[in-house]
């Protein structure tokens, strides 16, 4: 593996998503707050945020496809993170856009929302959307390669128009690209400039590594020395086969063990998710701490940055983390503590946990 001297990472910028601290009701101003006090100079501007404080600020409830609205109020908070020196590096979460068969309402709804969700990354001033791969159900959508790929170029098309770019990023509980190779093939046959990758520790650990229906916690395909094997031929073709212009990003986040595997069959509607998602997805949702060592697959996650940053990519390191603690419950303590001091205090928590993780990064 290439090496990584500790001075070429002095360039790395850090951000954090406002929907991984307090809960969807937090005012946004304060989440700012304890990012903007831990250090950080960037932000992924979570859409339920921007969709909260927009019901806030217009003194009504705001529809989520209200577009005019929503961008007055995204001209908003460009102000306030200009006040607090804070980047909008990326809007997200794009989701269950790609797939959906020709004709279908489904599909003219999801390039509607797309316009829309154009117009308010003019008013935040930022040029990345993210992306996930769908996770919409597999008999719902037309999953070829062709329609896949198509619906991705329009969207990178329409987004070149107004000199944006799209990160690409494969959720472990996809309907069709759970792992980063899946993506990666898409991303090469999209074959368009402004589009590359959003890759996640906790999607490819998730992926590749990890099980949250198994009560060890990890993949029981085969043995745990096979299994690490696997995961590190996987991480050294990354490293390998991914040109570091072609990686925008990094989310970072570890995981807990489930205190009891979380059954794949079972669909969960609980307030925490707000809708029916597999195991991996409910797991995504409530049981992802910082990477510092309060999580279970920190060495994993440890080895998928090293090989982000082997391949010479410099781009943001992004905290994504959705901490209710080991229960998955949250409240004090955990990143879903509305509390201002304890916002400020798991921010500040992230920054040192970053920090660690570059260190870990770095050749002996």
């Amino acid at each position: 593996m290439p090496s990584i001297a500790q001075e070429s990472l002095k360039t790395v910028p850090l951000s954090y998503a406002t929907v991984s601290v307090g809960t969807p009701t937090t005012p946004l101003p304060k989440k700012l707050d304890a990012i903007s006090s831990a250090g950080f100079t960037g932000i992924e501007m979570g859409f339920p945020d921007l969709l909260s404080f927009a019901s806030s600020f217009h003194s009504k409830s705001i529809p989520e496809d209200d577009y005019e609205s929503l961008s007055s109020t995204a001209s908003e908070i460009q102000k306030l993170c200009k006040e607090k020196s804070l980047k909008i590096m990326m809007l997200q979460p794009f989701s269950n856009f790609e797939g959906w068969p020709a004709g279908s309402s489904e599909r003219k709804e999801a390039f509607e929302r797309a316009k829309g969700w154009i117009k308010i990354m003019h008013a935040l001033g930022t040029d990345m959307l993210q992306v996930g791969s769908t996770d919409t159900p597999a008999s719902k959508l037309d999953l070829s390669r062709e329609r896949i790929v198509k619906d991705l170029q329009e969207l990178a098309d329409l987004l070149a128009k107004n000199k944006f770019r799209m990160a690409y990023e494969n959720w472990c509980w996809s309907t069709h690209a759970p792992a980063w190779k899946d993506v990666w093939e898409i991303v090469k046959e999209v074959d368009r400039d402004n589009v590359g990758l959003c890759l996640d520790t906790f999607q490819t650990v998730g992926s590749e590594y990890a099980d949250p229906s198994s009560k060890s916690g990890i993949l029981e395909i085969s043995s745990q020395d096979e299994l690490r094997q696997k995961y590190t031929t996987s991480l050294k073709n990354l490293t390998s086969e991914i040109p570091p212009e072609k990686i925008y990003l990094l989310q970072l986040s570890d995981a807990y063990i489930p205190p009891s595997p979380l059954d794949p069959d079972q669909p969960d509607g609980s307030p925490a998710s707000g809708k029916e998602l597999r195991a991996r997805g409910r797991w995504s949702h409530d049981y992802r701490p910082y990477i510092h060592g309060k999580g279970a697959y920190t060495r994993e996650c440890v080895e998928m940055c090293k090989a982000v940053l082997a391949t010479g990519n410099r781009a943001w390191f992004s905290l994504e983390v959705f901490d209710g603690g080991k229960e998955g419950k949250g409240g004090s303590g955990t990143g879903m503590s509305e509390d201002e001091g304890e916002m400020k205090e798991f921010c500040k928590g992230a920054m040192e946990g970053t920090k660690w993780v570059l260190g870990e990064c770095v050749d002996k």
